[in-house]
């Protein structure tokens, strides 16, 4: 590249800071992002932007940092509209008393796709360009992220037992090997298999499951180890914890995202070390309805893959990924006893490139490398709370709130500028929030 002959760029973002996550801890100072077609083609400083490349548009933000998109791994976007219903109660009554019969009264395609796209722009306005969504209608979150033109991976939910989705293990399946084909050629949609939890599905759909996944090359996302109660039921059941009935299903690999994982021992983490199983660590609602603690230093130490998700927003109560990083953060030291433990850089790449590497899409997103798609968040640190600039890094994790996100790019696309959502109508995510609401309290649930 010469100033003679610039190589041509749609946009070329300037930043104070660019932290790419790879190489790990770095920090680039005054340095700039050129985008082309969907992707990123030159990350190099501002001078060597201005002789090299020329485009047809620029950004210029001397305040910020440029990330790339936050990976929210684990969620139930729809479950934004029961936001406050059922607070302060254990996972099984929030769930048996009150979730499930709301589910039951409520859901259906107007309730996720006006659910999803609230959570959307919730997600959109904290950072987060790409999410993993599990929940009924799966299609209509999907059809809510292109709208938004946000990415997001559809864990299709499988149960044994009937819901407003499907009557049975085997009609969950079918339906999500039918949404893998209506979205396999999709740039922003993608699928995985969603079975609930080991103590709502059985065996042969399980089985069933570890086949299909190898074959049509997906994750399995699960719930897995989320309270001690759940293993201590499984046991009696049959003698076995869950995973290692997983195990001996055959569900355990690469392939497998075990969400929440609050219980598991030394043994068990050498298992997922051993198979390449990921862990979606999700704190704030294991510490909001007290599933456990997720011994998250020692599963990075041993090398497993620790990707972080908000979980929905009915129990977390927010989907806020950097208030996430600092509750992992925060809450690893004190679980493991020390104050090195977790630090800044490992929890920012928990947030992006160990997500993108858990829904298996780390070659496309999660860091920013040239040829990576440019999902892109920009954060304004001339703010109070993140004054001086001693690290901007840490800053990140420790320091900054949502609301100094100023821009957010998925795919090159803007869909935050200057904090104004570009693809969504907040007008009318308030007045659906307001619909459902009132829906909500007639229930008298």
């Amino acid at each position: 590249m010469n100033s003679k002959n610039p190589q041509a760029a749609d946009l070329i973002i300037y930043c104070k800071w660019v932290i790419p996550i790879v190489p790990s801890g770095a920090v680039l100072e005054d340095h700039a992002v050129a985008i082309k077609d969907k992707k990123i083609i030159a990350i190099c400083s501002h001078a060597e932007a201005q002789s090299s490349l020329a485009a047809k548009q620029v950004v210029k933000l001397p305040q910020h940092v440029l990330i790339p998109g936050l990976v929210n791994a684990h969620g139930h976007s729809a479950m934004s509209l029961f936001r406050g219903v059922a607070d302060d109660m254990s996972l099984k009554h929030w769930l048996e008393d009150h979730i499930w019969p709301l589910e039951g009264k409520l859901v259906d395609r107007e309730f996720v796709h006006q659910g999803a796209s609230l959570a959307i722009a919730e997600m959109i306005r904290s950072g987060t360009t790409c999410f993993a969504d599990m929940y009924f209608f799966p299609d209509e979150v999907a059809r809510a992220a292109l709208d938004a033109q946000i990415r997001v991976q559809l864990a299709s939910p499988i149960l044994d037992f009937p819901t407003v989705w499907a009557q049975d293990a085997d009609e969950y399946i079918l339906k999500a090997t039918q949404l893998h084909d209506d979205f396999r050629s999709s740039e922003l949609i993608y699928t995985a298999f969603g079975p609930h939890a080991p103590y709502t599905v059985s065996d042969a759909p399980l089985q069933k499951i570890s086949m299909l996944a190898e074959e049509l090359d997906i994750p399995i996302h699960m719930h897995v180890h989320e309270t001690a109660q759940e293993v201590a039921d499984a046991v009696a059941a049959d003698g076995r914890r869950p995973l290692q009935r997983l195990k001996d299903l055959g569900l355990v690999s690469p392939r497998l995202l075990c969400v929440h994982a609050t219980q598991l021992s030394d043994p068990e983490m050498n298992l997922l070390v051993e198979m390449g199983a990921s862990v979606i660590h999700c704190p704030e609602s294991n510490l909001k309805l007290a599933s456990g603690f997720c011994e998250v230093a020692k599963l990075v130490k041993k090398s497993v893959n620790v990707a972080l998700g908000t979980d929905g927003a009915a129990s977390n109560n927010d989907l806020d990924m950097f208030s996430e990083m600092r509750t992992a953060a925060l809450v690893a030291k004190a679980v493991a006893s020390s104050a090195s433990a977790l630090p800044a850089q490992q929890v920012l790449q928990m947030a992006t490139l160990n997500g993108a590497k858990a829904l298996g899409i780390e070659q496309l997103i999660g860091s920013l490398e040239v040829g990576k798609y440019a999902d892109l968040v920009a954060v304004n640190l001339e703010q109070l709370n993140t004054l001086p600039y001693h690290n901007p890094l840490s800053h990140l994790v420790y320091a900054a709130q949502a609301s100094q996100v100023s821009h957010v790019w998925c795919a090159g696309v803007p869909i935050l500028e200057a904090g104004k959502l570009t693809t969504l109508d907040e007008g009318l995510l308030f007045s659906t929030a307001r619909h459902w609401h009132d829906k909500i309290v007639a229930t008298g649930i």
